[in-house]
């Protein structure tokens, strides 16, 4: 796997300095900005392995569109949709991530060969942290007020900076408590929030980057683009996707989780390359 490790007990430990890049791999048919494209077993390998070879540190592969309105799908459906593209990527050294909201989904993905799992509920399901723990996997702890289906009919905070990062700090003491190794933190930009909350929360990066755990951001080809540019199109707004991506990488982010993860891999180095001192 790359940059990792064998630690204790045949288990893993992944190190990397800098950002890292997690390529999503979205194998449902509704999803948001590309959905269906890589419903298809051998589109969806054909990707995975693109993303691989150009840099990409993980794969997060998702079977349950979670975009505003989304509708919830049973847990075999979603299984049917990981499993195949999963099996066989465990086998080709890359690290992997499985994005759901679901425990069976996550234990049968554990077992498959999944080292992580990318929770937007934020681990608040005790069978989901049990799971993990039991597994020894970490896992990406995201905030969202409400649910998919209705997460942005009226998002409200008091202090969304004080309120969201609150919130994930003590749900990772909660989980590690619980016996997960690690977890990563993600403010869940577009769950639940308005345009103004998204902003708070992206300038306030360096208060959550600053504490003891690495900090995931994700707002590849969200509505807040088409709010600050004007770019209806979901699969049109990579070039705002790279700039808020960028900007959670100068403020501490361990990790950006984009769809053109080859674009996103380049630029992260040529930035990297800039701020670099001998």
């Amino acid at each position: 796997m790359p940059g990792a490790h064998r630690a204790a007990e045949g288990r893993w430990a992944v190190n990397w300095t800098g950002t890292a890049v997690m390529g999503i791999l979205n194998v449902t048919p509704d999803s948001f900005s590309d959905g269906g494209r890589h419903a298809a077993v051998e589109a969806a390998l054909s990707r995975a392995r693109a993303m691989r070879e150009a840099g990409v540190l993980i794969l997060d592969i998702g079977g349950e569109s979670t975009r505003p309105g989304a509708d919830p799908v049973p847990a075999e459906v979603e299984l049917d949709r990981v499993l195949p593209v999963l099996r066989v990527m465990a086998q080709e050294n890359v690290l992997i991530s499985v994005d759901t909201m679901k425990a069976e989904v996550a234990d049968a993905a554990l077992k498959a060969g999944a080292h992580l799992i990318n929770d937007v509920t934020g681990l608040q399901n005790p069978e989901m942290v049990r799971v993990c723990a039991q597994a020894g996997a970490p896992a990406c702890v995201m905030h969202m007020q409400g649910e998919p289906r209705t997460m942005q009919e009226r998002p409200h905070y008091e202090d969304v900076v004080a309120e969201v990062y609150g919130y994930l700090r003590a749900q990772a003491v909660h989980v590690l408590a619980a016996g997960l190794p690690d977890v990563l933190l993600d403010p869940g930009i577009g769950f639940g929030k308005t345009r103004d909350h998204n902003l708070a929360l992206l300038r306030a990066l360096d208060d959550l980057t600053a504490g003891p755990f690495p900090v995931l951001v994700g707002v590849s080809r969200k509505r807040l683009i088409d709010f600050l540019a004007g770019v209806p199109e979901a699969a049109e707004r990579d070039p705002g996707t790279l700039a808020l991506h960028l900007h959670a990488a100068r403020h501490g982010a361990a990790v950006v989780r984009a769809h053109a993860a080859e674009a996103h891999v380049q630029a992260l180095r040529v930035q990297a390359a800039l701020e670099f001192q001998a």
